[in-house]
């Protein structure tokens, strides 16, 4: 584990593009768009979608969004993206082209998202629903981040899926999906293979994928300034992850 204080910025995009082939992973809240106090409340930067085409074509393809949020629920945000994208932490994975990779997904059981739910509204926490998981998001009333953090764990682990912790955030998804495996996924694709994988984000979910890119002879970029981590460089902000991509 790094300090995240200690590291430094990556090297410029345009430098790591005159050698190597690179790829790049990019997680979407609190890395190309600012956090919100509600998944519905964000702001994405205009033509979000195109910058982020353009960006995916300077790499011939080798970029893909790798977020927690659903697929669906991504583009109904920001439009059709044309790239490659993994949803639901890597639940839901799909190519450029739009055909799906991996081994695909099961939904959130019944009985598990109508506990959440009940949670939820008991509570004064936002549920969030995902076509493969789902999230309690406390960021408003983060009094009860303690007991969400709870529950969804012991929920999580009596029926056999998994919880995993975000800022403000706590979300079931099934046990073998996190942004690592996305990342490996991708990376066994005939458009990835061989390329020097670096990923960024700014949660504990993204730990996964700095990892996956460090395993494979790539890099971490941590947005912010959380104290532990796997990443091998950091970016203060999202306003400079957009200067770094220049999008």
């Amino acid at each position: 584990m790094h300090s995240a204080l200690a590291l430094g910025a990556p090297p410029a995009l345009a430098t790591l593009l005159t050698g190597e082939g690179i790829a790049l992973f990019l997680d979407f809240d609190g890395t190309l768009v600012e956090l919100a106090p509600r998944p519905n409340a964000i702001s994405p930067i205009m033509k979000f979608a195109s910058r982020c085409a353009n960006l995916a074509d300077r790499l011939e393809g080798r970029c893909a969004l790798v977020s927690g949020r659903s697929i669906d629920d991504i583009e109904r945000h920001v439009g059709p993206l044309n790239m490659a994208i993994a949803g639901s932490h890597g639940s839901d994975i799909r190519s450029a082209n739009g055909a799906s990779l991996g081994d695909g997904a099961c939904p959130l059981p019944a009985e598990i998202e109508t506990a959440l739910r009940n949670f939820a509204a008991e509570r004064d926490v936002d549920y969030e629903h995902k076509p493969h998981g789902g999230a309690l998001h406390y960021r408003r009333n983060p009094s009860q981040g303690a007991s969400a953090e709870a529950f969804a764990r012991n929920l999580a682990q009596k029926h056999g899926w998994k919880a995993q912790s975000g800022k403000c955030v706590i979300e079931i998804v099934a046990g073998k999906s996190d942004k690592g495996s996305a990342v490996h996924t991708f990376m066994a694709s005939s458009v990835f293979k061989g390329a020097r994988p670096f990923f960024i984000g700014d949660d504990l979910t993204d730990e996964a994928g700095f990892a996956a890119c460090r395993e494979l002879g790539g890099a971490g970029v941590l947005v912010g300034t959380r104290e532990e981590t796997v990443a091998q460089y950091r970016l203060p902000d999202v306003s400079s992850v957009h200067t770094w991509l220049e999008i």
